[in-house]
């Protein structure tokens, strides 16, 4: 070992504790890094939830007319702050940007928890809010969520049991709905419910990244929560959502939170300067206006889950009920077995386990909802990889 690996390997034993033992944050495979390691031209991502239609048509021509790129963005987002609270009917001061939503969620931790303090959250919830809580040092308590023979929604959040867990050193609660990577969601009034048990000075970090996603008429008749609605009522709450779902600006980094000027102000203190860029907070404010890609892409996916979960049942996969714009099924097979084969055929999906069932979630994927076209074309490989599996298995 040369010296400056000895260097390097005594400054990482520096590094505080609670960091040295962190996992990063795994990605979904890149398009180029398949594409070089398999010599494929024609590679299909369904692993990450971006919008298959692309970006905002008002998105992209609000880029067109960009210019000065050596000049900072407007680093309190005038404009976008604007627009969001045009749109949503909230004041500016109630109103912040991130560099995606990921950014908001690590701007929450940083300004709330600590060693000594707690973040509650269910299993099978996003991995950043567990990688945002150790970063900082605080502890993580995880909650079991429902079990999977649950009648309505198996591996959905237990709100009785959550609310159960909060104690005198937790600060922050993280919810998802709906939640990624199961698709599950909680109702209006389980969330209302749970929201009056949490103390007031307990912070409810509730991530809508995919709440765009979910039929109106499920907003219309009371069944689903705005989140909006409910950050008025309880001031502990902060609402996160972002533009990397459904207005199709996943490559751009943006998204926004909203809560109580006292909340959102202690976040702006450990706010990077400049963290969302100017061609974001342009193609942002221009794709919060594009109503019309906004429904057809909502309509798009409704269609597409409809189509397959309905295939799914007809193979006999068990699919786990979502409102997301993906789905999680079991295959019956350890995840990253599956993940592979279909690397080989060109398509790139999730998987929520490694080559070995560990329970849980190991044996399901999460494929995102595509065009017509795309989703026959997953199915298609994914018949193919789990006939060739059962073979081998034979």
């Amino acid at each position: 070992m040369s010296q400056s690996e000895l260097h390097g390997q005594k400054l990482a034993t520096q590094a505080l504790d609670y960091v040295q033992v962190i996992s990063p944050y795994v990605i979904g495979k890149p398009i180029d890094e398949v594409a070089r390691e398999f010599g494929l031209t024609d590679i299909l991502k369904l692993a990450s939830n971006e919008n298959p239609l692309g970006a905002s048509p008002s998105a992209r021509r609000a880029l067109q007319d960009l210019t000065d790129l050596h000049i900072y963005p407007d680093g309190g987002g005038f404009a976008l702050k604007g627009a969001i609270a045009r749109a949503f009917d909230w004041v500016p001061a109630g109103i912040i940007l991130g560099n995606g939503s990921n950014d908001l969620l690590e701007l929450a931790a940083r300004a709330y928890l600590a060693p000594g303090r707690n973040a509650v959250f269910s299993a099978y919830a996003f991995a950043v809010y567990a990688l945002a809580t150790q970063a900082t040092g605080a502890r993580a308590k995880i909650v079991p969520a429902l079990p999977a023979t649950h009648p309505t929604m198996p591996y959905g959040a237990d709100l009785t049991a959550m609310a159960a867990a909060i104690d005198a050193q937790t600060s922050v609660v993280f919810l998802a709905n709906p939640n990624n990577p199961t698709g599950t969601w909680v109702d209006a009034a389980q969330l209302r419910a749970f929201l009056n048990a949490v103390p007031p000075h307990v912070l409810v970090v509730l991530d809508e990244a995919y709440s765009e996603y979910v039929d109106r008429c499920w907003y219309a008749d009371g069944r689903f929560p705005d989140g909006l609605v409910l950050a008025r009522e309880f001031p502990n709450v902060l609402v996160t959502r972002t533009f990397s779902k459904i207005y199709g600006l996943a490559a751009l980094r943006v998204g926004f939170a909203v809560g109580a000027p006292e909340v959102i102000a202690m976040l702006d203190r450990v706010r990077q300067p400049f963290n969302v860029n100017s061609l974001a907070l342009k193609a942002a404010e221009a794709a919060l206006g594009d109503h019309e890609f906004i429904e057809r892409s909502r309509r798009i996916n409704a269609a597409g889950l409809e189509f397959m979960v309905a295939a799914f049942a007809k193979r006999n996969l068990a699919v786990i009920p979502s409102l997301a714009n993906f789905v999680t099924v079991a295959v019956g097979f350890p995840a990253g077995l599956v993940f592979d084969a279909l690397l080989k055929a060109g398509v790139i999906i999730r998987p929520l386990g490694g080559r070995v069932d560990t329970g849980g979630l190991s044996c399901h994927i999460r494929i995102t909802i595509g065009t017509a076209a795309q989703n026959e074309r997953v199915l298609d490989a994914l018949d193919k990889a789990l006939a060739q599996l059962r073979s081998e298995a034979r």
